[in-house]
């Protein structure tokens, strides 16, 4: 699992992956289409060589799991390839020679792609590490909140390369789906969170995954001080004490 912004290369910027981003975390609800594309960049056809364009963009609106996506790609085990997670929103102001020589990875991961868009250094740094990858098979999976043309990248020939691979969107989870995403990480937490206490957090609580998330880690830790199973009325205790 990747350890660091690169999972084979350690460097200086005090950024770590998730332990918690990785695949058999992500609840996908109608998103699993995306999720399978994903996971099958550490494939290959029968002649060796990937089948997926050099480009994928994934968009969508906060909190449907992009990071969580690019993080898991970067923290698989179960595949041998190089890969460089990078946070841009973070690291942007450090330069755009901090891209120089991921052309060298099996799979690179710009995160928050808005971030530098618009931005001359950074579009042409992203341009060059696009055709170093292109030229060595790689593949270049950048995050932003919608379809590359609507961004404003000032680069023509970014913007179309940009454009021009795979554009993916994720879907927010309906009410059912986030019941189960809040299931699933009790499980992986190990604790269990029933169904109407789920259905309650979902209806009273914020109708995105990272508010939801929030608050159930906060129920873990307040469960496991008072000694209190996870019923409707400790969770309406604990909101009432927020």
């Amino acid at each position: 699992m990747g350890t660091g912004l690169m999972s084979s290369r350690q460097l200086p910027l005090g950024i770590r992956l998730r332990d918690t981003s990785v695949f058999s975390s992500y609840f996908p609800g109608r998103n699993r289409t995306v999720v399978e594309v994903l996971q099958s960049l550490g494939g290959a056809d029968a002649r060796g060589v990937s089948a997926a364009p050099t480009c994928l963009w994934l968009h969508g609106p906060a909190s449907v799991g992009k990071t969580h996506l690019l993080q898991a790609l970067c923290a698989r085990d179960d595949v041998s390839i190089a890969t460089a997670y990078v946070p841009l929103r973070e690291v942007a102001v450090l330069g755009s020679d901090l891209v120089s020589g991921y052309g060298e990875f099996a799979v690179v991961c710009l995160d928050d792609a808005e971030a530098i868009a618009g931005r001359d250094d950074w579009e042409r740094a992203v341009f060059s590490l696009h055709q170093e990858l292109h030229e060595r098979g790689g593949h270049l999976v950048v995050s932003g909140p919608s379809p590359p043309s609507t961004l404003g990248f000032r680069l023509s020939d970014l913007a179309s390369r940009l454009g021009g691979g795979l554009v993916l969107m994720l879907q927010p989870l309906e009410e059912e789906g986030q019941m189960r995403a809040l299931q699933l990480r009790a499980q992986l937490r190990g604790f269990e969170l029933p169904d109407e206490t789920a259905q309650f957090l979902v209806r009273r609580l914020p109708r995105d995954m990272a508010s939801l998330c929030a608050f159930l880690d906060e129920l873990d830790e307040a469960s496991l001080i008072e000694q209190r199973r996870l019923t409707v009325p400790f969770v309406r205790v604990v909101l009432e004490r927020r």
